[in-house]
């Protein structure tokens, strides 16, 4: 099992690994208690581990008017960042899956949702859906709807002048990639002997559409790598301050020094939860 946050309003060390893994009762019980240090116990979220790698991870995407569903498409999110326990895609590919369709649409439904929504599942291995999350909002993926066939912002403009529209076709086989953060992931999986190279490479040649880059407007992708490595500077400075282990002296805190070194600063020195 997992123990995550229910939300990441504060930097701990439970915020910042996203969740906790858990292999036994005795260990679920002590890192339970080690979360409570963190936050409330009507915060924290206790959840089934499905086993399985990117292959089965899926979403469906939806716009929905009433629990109807005017327009949806269906995607493997094949790699995520973080690794084991995503805070978003970065290799995603449209798929045809009327069995998840109806999954979710069973649940839209239910629910009587209208608007926006990604359904996010996992199979396990006896094939069944297990529901993960529903985001009631924008996904960080929904440029690969609009190459694949359903323009969902669009779609959604029209839904709010009150328009009607025929329900769009997905394509199959387009495939969307947020480079920057799927880089070291797949770094990560051949490192463990679960991606070769050559595989990675050859992803990279059947991506259809970008999360930052555009050929007419290539500076946000230029940037887009530094930009990142300094994030995941922030982020690792950050964990080893929160876990006791900075090495950074009292007196860098309390540096006087230019603007951005003091942003820096109060990024990973924030207080203790």
């Amino acid at each position: 099992m997992i123990i995550k946050p229910a939300h990441r309003e504060a930097s701990n060390a439970l915020t910042l690994a996203k969740a906790w893994q858990v292999n036994s009762r005795r260990e679920l019980l002590a890192r339970y208690k080690e979360a409570r240090r963190f936050m409330a116990s009507e915060l924290l979220m206790i959840q089934e581990v499905v086993p399985g790698g990117g292959e089965a991870q899926f979403s469906y995407a939806a716009l929905c008017s009433e629990g109807q569903v005017l327009a949806s498409v269906v995607a493997r999110r094949t790699r995520q960042f973080p690794l084991d326990f995503g805070r978003a895609s970065s290799y995603v590919e449209t798929i045809e899956d009327p069995g998840l369709g109806k999954a979710a649409t069973r649940l839209l439904n239910a629910v009587r949702m209208t608007g926006l929504v990604e359904v996010e599942f996992k199979r396990d291995l006896s094939g069944k859906y297990k529901l993960l999350d529903v985001n009631p909002r924008v996904w960080t993926w929904h440029m690969l709807c609009a190459r694949a066939g359903v323009d969902f912002p669009y779609l959604l403009w029209l839904l709010a002048r009150g328009e009607s529209f025929p329900r769009p076709q997905t394509v199959p086989g387009v495939w969307w990639m947020h480079l920057s953060a799927d880089l070291p992931m797949a770094l990560q999986e051949i490192r463990a002997g679960r991606l070769s190279l050559k595989t990675y490479v050859r992803s990279l040649f059947r991506v259809q559409e970008s999360a930052v880059f555009a050929i007419d407007d290539p500076l946000p992708g230029l940037l887009e790598i530094p930009i990142f490595i300094y994030r995941w500077v922030l982020r690792l400075l950050r964990r080893a301050y929160l876990a006791g282990k900075s090495c950074f002296p009292a007196r860098i805190k309390r540096h006087k020094g230019p603007p951005m070194v003091r942003r820096l600063i109060r990024n990973f020195s924030s207080r203790r939860s």
